[in-house]
C-alpha cells in the first residue's frame, strides 16, 4: 500500500511547535514515485543505484543523569526506498531527542535506525534498514573538508540565459574517442518546491563515453537556478537527462547541498554498482 503524503501536507512553510520529548510521529515520509514518473524514470527496475547521504549536525539527548550528550550523525538512505523524509520533519524529529533520556549513544543510534528505516520503507512490502553512524565529540577534530574532485567547469566563461532545467543544452560528440573523466561545479542552485527557499549545492559528474560538451553541461547545471524541486529528484533529473542526451556508457552524479536546519542532503546516483562516496563535507557545508 503506497503513501498519499504530498509535500504540501508537510510542515514546510508553517509555524511549528518544537517538541522536546522523543516523538517518531514527527517524521513525514513522501513517496519518490510521483516525481520519478513525472520525469519518465521507470521505478521498476530503477535505471540507477545509489543513496542519499544525510548529515545531522544538531543531535543531542540526555544521559541517565540528565547531562546533555551530543553527536554528529551520518545517515545512508538507499535510493531504492519508496520514500524520502521531508527535511523539516526530520529536523523536528531530531529536536525531539533534546530532553529525552537514553542509556547511551548506541541506544540513540538504534532508535534512529529503527524509526528512519520504518519511515523510508513505509508502504512497501520490503522492510529493510538504513545506515546510521554517530560521531562522538572526541572525533570532531578528525572531520575533514574536501571539495569535489574533477575538472572545474566553473572556469568556463559562458553566457547563461536559461534558469529552468534545459536538457537541450546537453550534448556529446560520438565521433570522438571515448573518455573517462570527472567534471564538477559549485554553481548548482535550486529551490525548495514548497517554500521557494534557495538550496545551494555543488555537483560532480563522472562518466565514460563520448566527450560531453563542457560549456553545455555547465549551462545545464546553471539552468536549475529557479527550479523548485527537492534535492533527491534534482540529482535524479540530472542523471536521467545526461544519460539520455549524452549516452555515456557509465555515469555517476553526486550532488552535495549546503545544510539547512542543521541537516545537509547529498544524493548519489550511478549507473553501475560501486562503493558510495565518503560523506565528507565541503567548505560551504
Amino acid at each position: 500500500m503506497s503513501l498519499d503524503n504530498t509535500p504540501e501536507q508537510s510542515q514546510l512553510g508553517r509555524t511549528s511547535t518544537y517538541a522536546d520529548r522523543y516523538d517518531p510521529g514527527l517524521l513525514f515520509p513522501i513517496p519518490r514515485a510521483a516525481q520519478r514518473e513525472a520525469m519518465g524514470i521507470a521505478t521498476r527496475p530503477l535505471p540507477f543505484f545509489g543513496a542519499d547521504l544525510w548529515t545531522a549536525f544538531e543531535l543531542s539527548w540526555l544521559n541517565p543523569r540528565g547531562k546533555p550528550q551530543l553527536a554528529i550523525a551520518h545517515f545512508t538512505v538507499p535510493c531504492e526506498t519508496p520514500n524520502i523524509i521531508e527535511s523539516k520533519s526530520f529536523k523536528l524529529y531530531l529536536n525531539s531527542f533534546n530532553s529525552t533520556v537514553f542509556a547511551d549513544a548506541e541506544a540513540v543510534r538504534g532508535r534512529l535506525r529503527a524509526d528512519l528505516s520504518e519511515a523510508v520503507w513505509r508502504g512497501s512490502e520490503r522492510a529493510e534498514g538504513i545506515g546510521v553512524k554517530l560521531m562522538a565529540p572526541q572525533m570532531f577534530e578528525r572531520e575533514q573538508i574536501h571539495e569535489l574532485d574533477g575538472l572545474d567547469l566553473d572556469r568556463l566563461d559562458i553566457e547563461c540565459t536559461q534558469y529552468q532545467p534545459a536538457p537541450e543544452l546537453l550534448s556529446s560528440d560520438a565521433t570522438q574517442v571515448p573518455v573517462t573523466e570527472a567534471l564538477s561545479s559549485r554553481l548548482l542552485k535550486s529551490n525548495c518546491m514548497v517554500t521557494g527557499q534557495p538550496d545551494w549545492g555543488s555537483v560532480q559528474i563522472r562518466y565514460s563515453g563520448p566527450p560531453i560538451d563542457q560549456a553545455g553541461l555547465l549551462a545545464y547545471i546553471v539552468s536549475f537556478r529557479n527550479h523548485n524541486e527537492f534535492h533527491e529528484p534534482c540529482a535524479e533529473r540530472m542523471f536521467w537527462d545526461i544519460w539520455r542526451r549524452c549516452q555515456p556508457t557509465k555515469l555517476a552524479v553526486y550532488a552535495r547541498y549546503t545544510r539547512r536546519g542543521g541537516l545537509d542532503i547529498n544524493p548519489f546516483r550511478t549507473s553501475w554498482p560501486q562503493a558510495l562516496p565518503s560523506n565528507t563535507r565541503m567548505a560551504r557545508q
